[in-house]
């Protein structure tokens, strides 16, 4: 993936480039500096000695901000160097459940909502100093409650008025639950990315004997929620593409909701195919091991799990034996959100890096230039199944 290089350095920076990674956002914040301090020590031109690019090349991007806690429970946010007239990037992740906080002797695992309180209180902290604020948040804080049905609380959009009107300008997502929420801020910049592009080009890293085309290969979505990207990820690879829908028993509520009576098919014939069954997120697993379980049934190849988000709430026990059992072949989220050790051990698991793909959307937005090509990445998917194709018929020659 270019840097945009030479038009980057056509522009004058929006303000000096600083990015604050909360505790929960800590790893793949350090990941995202090392790609920009790369980059930017990389570069040379004349406009570099003006003074709109003072401090555009540094060791590190990252300010130092903590959000400690007092012995109540209660926190703040604490910005310990200046960043006056900055562009500044927060990233955090609401979801990462591994960070604690204590109150007296009781150990408490963090929520969303602790990481979303941490986020205002550094947001508070930097007080209106900063030239501009962006918020990055992978995994969109109370994203599946952004639609009312009934009296309900309306979370996403309360959440996202409130960041708009603490003075951030933008906010950066991925794969949002419903992309319809952006229209909760029409006068601020949001934007959520796919991850289709890193998601084809880590399975094709791994994967050996695919064949990308209509007659072997298919996209398949666990539900309708999921229909528009298993549809243009079909589309960009030019092969069919297949759903399943829950038939709701409407008799009777089970935990809040009406319990699922069963999964129906809807698509083309699949016997034979290799198949990616994708998803925004992984939570407890049992949707996309039952759907994996199905797609067996009927014939299918390999079968491939890709999710943005793996939360894998009730442990990794139900995916080691449906991998032993035959259910899936391989199994791949990115590290947007918190990884499990155990998770990254596993044989049939893929890591999906995104950190330079988020380091690339910062670096351009710094220099306030449009993203819209960085969001549609079509040519890039192209390319790498081309690459991989070739590369196959070349080991495939080599061995006849």
């Amino acid at each position: 993936m270019a840097t945009m290089t030479d038009k980057n350095m056509s522009t004058v920076p929006y303000g000096r480039l600083g990015l604050v990674a909360l505790e929960s956002c800590r790893d793949l914040g350090r990941l995202v500096d090392q790609w920009l301090v790369t980059w930017r020590k990389k570069r040379q031109s004349p406009a570099m000695d003006s003074f709109a690019f003072e401090g555009y090349a540094r060791d590190s991007f990252i300010i130092n901000a903590q959000t400690p806690r007092f012995g109540s429970g209660e926190g703040k946010g604490v910005i310990s160097e200046s960043i006056r007239g900055d562009d500044l990037y927060l990233l955090v992740d609401v979801c990462n459940y591994s960070t604690t906080y204590q109150i007296g002797r009781c150990v408490n695992l963090m929520s969303p909502d602790d990481h979303y309180q941490d986020l205002k209180r550094v947001i508070a902290a930097i007080g209106g100093k900063a030239r501009r604020i962006n918020v990055i948040m992978p995994y969109l804080y109370e994203g599946r409650q952004l639609q009312r049905s009934g009296r309900e609380s309306l979370d996403c959009a309360t959440a996202l008025h409130e960041l708009t009107y603490m003075g951030v300008e933008n906010i950066i997502t991925f794969d949002a639950h419903d992309s319809r929420i952006q229209n909760a801020t029409p006068l601020q910049g949001f934007e959520t990315v796919q991850a289709s592009y890193q998601f084809i080009k880590a399975l094709l890293s791994v994967q050996e004997g695919l064949h990308i085309d209509n007659e072997h290969f298919m996209i398949i979505s666990p539900d309708e929620g999921s229909m528009n990207r298993a549809i243009y990820l079909a589309n960009i690879l030019g092969v069919d593409m297949g759903m399943y829908y829950k038939r709701l028993d409407y008799s009777r509520y089970v935990n809040g909701r009406h319990p699922i009576a069963a999964f129906e098919f809807l698509g083309p014939k699949l016997e034979g195919k290799d198949v990616i069954l994708i998803d925004d997120m992984i939570s407890s697993g049992d949707t996309a091991l039952e759907i994996s379980e199905l797609l067996k049934k009927r014939g299918a190849g390999k079968i491939f799990i890709c999710a943005t988000f793996g939360i894998f709430s009730d442990g990794l026990q139900k995916f080691d034996e449906a991998h032993s059992a035959g259910v899936f072949d391989r199994l791949l989220t990115t590290n947007l959100v918190y990884q499990r050790p155990d998770l990254l051990k596993k044989s049939y698991y893929t890591s999906v890096d995104m950190s330079k793909y988020i380091a690339l959307i910062i670096d351009t937005l710094n220099h306030d230039l449009s993203i819209s090509k960085l969001l549609n990445p079509v040519d890039r998917i192209h390319r790498a199944v081309s690459k991989y194709q070739n590369s196959q018929k070349i080991t495939q020659e080599a061995d006849d």
